[in-house]
C-alpha cells in the first residue's frame, strides 16, 4: 500500500470521532460526541441553505450559467482561507512531529500525508458547496446526466490548487520565521499582514468592478463572474467541463491538481525537519538580571500563565488575537472616516440615519470582540497536562477565574477604545458615549463566562493538534452560533426600538439584561467548579 495512503488511514482512525463513540464507556463523552457531530451538522445544513439560496438569486437574474464558475470561486476561497489557518498547527509544530518522524516514512511523505489529512477533514465543508449549488444548477438548466458525475468528480479536485497555495504560503512564513526568537510572534504577524493583503486586494477588484476602468466587466454580473474565471485557470476549467461537457478540462484540472501536489512537496520536504525543530526548539539567553521578584494574587498569576500560552501558539494567536486587531482598526479608521459615509457604504444607501443606529454601536464593536472568547477553548488546551493542573493545590473557581480575568484583559481595552473612537465619529451625546461604555464592558464580561461555561462543559482534553481545539472544537461551536445569531437579533431589534422610544432607554434595558445574564453564566461556572 502507498506510505501516504498508510499515513493517512492511521491518522483518521487514530482522531476519528465514530471509533471513539464505538469504544468510549463514559456517557457524557459519548453525548459530546453526539452533540458535536449534530452541531457540525448543522452547520453544514446552514452553509448548503446560503449555497441554494445564491443558486436561485442567480437564477432568478437569469445567470444560472454562471452557477459552476460560482461554486468553484467559492470552494477555492474556503479551501484557501481554511488551510491557511490550519497549516501552522497540521503541517508544522504537531504535537506527534516526533513520533510520526520517528517510522521509516521520508519527511516529503510525512508532509504530504499532513496535507491529505487536512483534505479530508476540511472535504464535508467542500461538498456541502459543491451538492448544494449542484441541486441548484440541476433544478435551473436541467442539464443531461452526465453533467452530475462530472460535476462530483471535478468539485473533489477543486480545493486542491487553492489548498496547495495557502499550504506553500505557510511554509514560506514557517520558514522566514524559524529563524527568530519569538517565532509565534513574527509567524503570526507575517499570517495577518497576507489575510490583510487579501482583504485589500477583494477591495481593490470591487473598485475595478465598481468604476468606469473595466467597462467591458460592467456588463453585467454574468461578464463579471465569466472573467473571474478566466482569471482563476481551474474555476474556468470545471466551468466549461460541467457547461459544455469538455473532459479535457476535467482532466486537466485534475492533472494540474496531481503534478501541483508533488511539485509543493518537494521543497517542503527538504526543508520539513529543519523548519519544525527550529519550531519546537526555544532561543535561550545568557544575559540574566535578578530583579525583583512581583508579587501576583493567583488569578493575575493564572492570566498571565494563559497569556504565555497564547503568544506561545500561532494557531491560538491568530484565531485569539484577529478580532481585537480588526477592532484597533475599525476603531482608527471611525476617527478618519465621516460616519455618515461609512453608513451609506455599508448599508447601501438604507434609509437609516446615524441617530437610529446609536445603540447598535455596542453591538458592532462586539461583532469584532466577542464572536472569539479564550475561555471557550482554555480549559481543552490544558489537553495531557491537565493532570498537573489538578495536582497544583488551586481550587478550580480560582483557576478559572483567572483564566476569566485574562480574556477581559484581552477584550476590555480594544472595546472601550473603539467604543470611544465610534461615538467621536458618529458625534453622539457624552450620556449616549457612557451607556455604551457600560454596555460594552458588559458584552465583554457575558462573552467571558459564556466562553467559560462552553470551555467546561465542552471540555475536550484528548486531541492531538491545537486546531482540533481552537478552530474545531466543541465548546467554541457552542459558544459561536448562539451568540452570533442572538448578536445579530439584537442589532436589529435595538435599532428598531431606538426608533419608537429613547435610544438612551433602550440602551439601558439592554445593559441590565445583559448584566443579568453575565450574572447567571458567572453562577453557572462556579457550580461546574464544584462537579
Amino acid at each position: 500500500m502507498n506510505k501516504n495512503i498508510v499515513l493517512l488511514k492511521n491518522l483518521l482512525l487514530s482522531t476519528s470521532r465514530r471509533n471513539s463513540y464505538r469504544f468510549c464507556k463514559d456517557r457524557k463523552k459519548r453525548g459530546r460526541i453526539v452533540g458535536n457531530a449534530v452541531g457540525q451538522a448543522v452547520l453544514y445544513l446552514m452553509l448548503m441553505a446560503y449555497c441554494i439560496a445564491n443558486c436561485v438569486g442567480y437564477g432568478a437574474f437569469g445567470l444560472t450559467g454562471s452557477i459552476p464558475v460560482l461554486c468553484a470561486l467559492v470552494i477555492s476561497a474556503l479551501s484557501f482561507f481554511f488551510t491557511l489557518f490550519k497549516t501552522n498547527g497540521y503541517l508544522f509544530n504537531f504535537r506527534e512531529y516526533d513520533m510520526l518522524m520517528s517510522l521509516p516514512f521520508e519527511a516529503k511523505d510525512v508532509a504530504a500525508c499532513k496535507f491529505l489529512y487536512m483534505y479530508v477533514r476540511s472535504l464535508p465543508w467542500y461538498l456541502s458547496v459543491s451538492l448544494s449549488m449542484l441541486a441548484g444548477y440541476g433544478f435551473l438548466a436541467k442539464p443531461s446526466a452526465a453533467v452530475y458525475p462530472v460535476w462530483i468528480v471535478s468539485s473533489l479536485f477543486l480545493p486542491v490548487i487553492p489548498m496547495l497555495a495557502a499550504a506553500f504560503l505557510g511554509f514560506l512564513i514557517a520558514k522566514a520565521g524559524a529563524g527568530f526568537r519569538n517565532k509565534t510572534i513574527v509567524q503570526t504577524a507575517l499570517t495577518l499582514l497576507l489575510i490583510f493583503g487579501c482583504f485589500a486586494l477583494r477591495f481593490f477588484l470591487e473598485d475595478m468592478f465598481r468604476n468606469s476602468r473595466t467597462e467591458a466587466v460592467l456588463t453585467s454580473l454574468s461578464d463579471a463572474t465569466g472573467r473571474a474565471g478566466g482569471f482563476y485557470l481551474p474555476a474556468g476549467w470545471f466551468a466549461r467541463a460541467v457547461t459544455e461537457l469538455r473532459l479535457s478540462d476535467a482532466l486537466l484540472l485534475i492533472g494540474a491538481s496531481l503534478l501541483l501536489f508533488e511539485a509543493v512537496f518537494i521543497p517542503v520536504g527538504r526543508s520539513y525537519r529543519k523548519i519544525n525543530s527550529a519550531l519546537r526548539s526555544h532561543a535561550a539567553s545568557g544575559g540574566f538580571v535578578m530583579t525583583a521578584q512581583k508579587r501576583r494574587s493567583l488569578q493575575n498569576a493564572i492570566a498571565f500563565k494563559e497569556f504565555k500560552r497564547m503568544t506561545g501558539s500561532t494557531v491560538y494567536l491568530t484565531n485569539a488575537a484577529f478580532g481585537e486587531l480588526l477592532c484597533l482598526l475599525a476603531g482608527i479608521a471611525a476617527l478618519f472616516v465621516d460616519f455618515d459615509q461609512m453608513i451609506r457604504v455599508v448599508l447601501q444607501g438604507a434609509p437609516l440615519t446615524r441617530e437610529m443606529l446609536y445603540p447598535s454601536i455596542p453591538f458592532i464593536i462586539y461583532f469584532f470582540i466577542g464572536m472569539v472568547s479564550t475561555t471557550a477553548v482554555t480549559p481543552s488546551l490544558e489537553g495531557k497536562n491537565y493532570w498537573i493542573v489538578q495536582s497544583l493545590p488551586i481550587r478550580k473557581r480560582t483557576l478559572y477565574q483567572g483564566k476569566m480575568l485574562f480574556n477581559l484583559y484581552l477584550t476590555v481595552p480594544f472595546t472601550l477604545f473603539a467604543t470611544l473612537a465610534f461615538c467621536i465619529s458618529a458625534k453622539a451625546p457624552l450620556l449616549n458615549t457612557v451607556l455604551y461604555l457600560i454596555a460594552g464592558l458588559c458584552l465583554c464580561a457575558f462573552s467571558t463566562v459564556w466562553g467559560c461555561v462552553c470551555g467546561i462543559r465542552h471540555m475536550r482534553l484528548d486531541w492531538e493538534n491545537e486546531v482540533e481545539v481552537v478552530k474545531q472544537g466543541a465548546a467554541v461551536t457552542v459558544y459561536l452560533l448562539p451568540n452570533m445569531f442572538a448578536t445579530m437579533g439584537l442589532m436589529v431589534l435595538v435599532v428598531y426600538l431606538g426608533t419608537v422610544m429613547d435610544p438612551n432607554l433602550v440602551t439601558a434595558l439592554h445593559i441590565l439584561a445583559v448584566a443579568a445574564l453575565t450574572a447567571l453564566c458567572y453562577l453557572w461556572v462556579m457550580a461546574l467548579t464544584k462537579e
